[in-house]
């Protein structure tokens, strides 16, 4: 693609990097066939290429942006399904996130807008705020009615219907004991650990019966996608900051073989620091050594010698891939491998690289069409007739759970029961047949 921005725009790098981006689409188009919100909506400004054409048109001279690349690009959900399709090797993720930066210094969004992705921003990455909130959602439930029928105030009510009936309480973190040789980080995360605590002692249970040293640094907190995807520069670059010292402060001291992630969007955000914080003379080196030892779980325990199961389960598991696992980090069979070797039928979901609609916060800001693609997304899933749903991402378990009866647990919590752990607790009136019993 051909670009005209000014030599004054290309002296800031961010904008010099997103035109050499620009430059390599080709207009060929394979991205619309796979993008969720141009099959949902039909757009062309609701496609990769589309939203290309907005933002080289808004950064090529700087100017502010209007209201109509800030809903397109609003829509969009950062799936990154356009980079797994793109033959050129367009990284849209660096784009979208420069546009969105961009957007956020020079566009004034209405009062309402500007108010819930503030509240946003103050409350989910940070827990004790996340659960209190959570806590009084369920007191403003039955209004969540009445804010649908007021437009500004849809999110609003979004975030009501998504809130759970109950939490659980968080459990007394159990770190692997020492050992004399592997050793890992693992990130307590922010919304996952109040959303679902079990997750991360899943792991820390399995990877200590393999042996593995588990620990969690102090100072850790969120990992800063959230507001990231927000176009909240400083904000995200200032949590990535406080995680980049936490872990630097343990690789220095005993090592790290790994840092395990349990959130597949925090994965892809935490791999993406070197380039995040490649402007920060005192972060670069630093950031680029820690996205280098990031590790989804399943990344991780696909390097080990696991065990014959324990407690082999015959039971059906439709594996949901969350986009910032297939797309944002190019995992694909390690999740499904493992859950066979476990003992457990895995089936592929169809239009598995549609996006459920979730994506951080877009199920609270994009209310209608993220529910179109949530319903799209259970009803395939439905299909396959599976009796518990797996997934790398908890905000995937959220926005699916919302809307099927079919349990649906982290994959990670599935290997621990199969490799001798505990039962997860979505799973608590769900009983398999013994795989012998099955075979008769």
């Amino acid at each position: 693609m051909q670009t005209a921005f000014t030599p004054e725009a290309l002296r800031d790098p961010d904008t010099a990097h997103t035109e050499g981006i620009v430059r390599k689409c080709v207009h060929c188009g394979f991205c619309t066939a796979t993008c969720p919100t141009y099959v949902t909506l039909g757009n062309e400004l609701d496609s990769p290429r589309g939203r290309i054409y907005l933002v080289k048109e808004m950064l090529e001279n700087n100017r502010p942006a209007d209201e109509k690349t800030v809903t397109h690009i609003d829509r969009c959900l950062s799936c990154l399904a356009c980079m797994t399709t793109c033959p050129s090797g367009v990284n849209y993720m660096h784009l979208v996130d420069h546009a969105r930066v961009h957007i956020e210094r020079t566009y004034r969004r209405p009062v309402p807008d500007r108010l819930i992705r503030w509240l946003l921003a103050k409350v989910l990455p940070y827990p004790r705020r996340f659960r209190f909130a959570l806590r009084a959602a369920r007191l403003g439930r039955p209004f969540a009615g009445v804010l649908d029928g007021i437009k500004p105030l849809k999110p609003l009510a979004a975030m009501l219907r998504l809130a759970p009936t109950h939490l659980p309480a968080a459990p007394v973190r159990p770190l692997a004991p020492a050992s004399a040789g592997r050793r890992v980080a693992i990130l307590a995360g922010c919304a996952q650990s109040v959303l679902d605590p079990g997750i991360n002692a899943a792991t820390v249970r399995l990877l200590g019966r393999l042996g593995i040293e588990v620990v969690s640094p102090p100072g850790e907190g969120c990992c800063g996608a959230l507001v990231h995807h927000m176009g909240r520069e400083d904000e995200a670059l200032g949590f990535a900051r406080r995680l980049v010292d936490a872990w630097t402060a343990e690789i220095e001291g005993r090592g790290l073989e790994a840092i395990v992630i349990t959130a597949s969007g925090c994965g892809t955000t935490i791999k993406d620091y070197g380039h995040m914080l490649r402007l920060d003379p005192a972060y670069a080196e630093k950031a680029a050594r820690v996205s280098a030892l990031a590790k989804d779980v399943t990344e991780y325990l696909e390097t080990l010698d696991l065990p014959l199961p324990e407690r082999p389960v015959d039971a059906v598991v439709a594996y949901h891939s969350a986009c910032s696992m297939q797309h944002g980090q190019k995992i694909g069979q390690a999740p499904k491998v493992l859950l066979a070797q476990a003992g457990f039928t895995v089936r592929d979901v169809p239009e598995g690289h549609l996006c459920c609609g979730s994506a951080g916060t877009y199920n609270i800001l994009q209310p209608e069409i993220s529910a179109r693609l949530r319903d799209r997304k259970v009803a395939n899933i439905e299909r396959i007739r599976p009796d518990i749903i797996a997934t790398g991402n908890i905000g995937c378990m959220t926005q699916i759970g919302s809307a099927t009866a079919i349990p649906i647990v982290h994959t990670v919590e599935l290997l621990d029961w199969a490799f001798g752990g505990e039962k997860p607790a979505a799973l608590e009136s769900f009983t398999p047949r013994p795989l012998a019993v099955a075979a008769e």
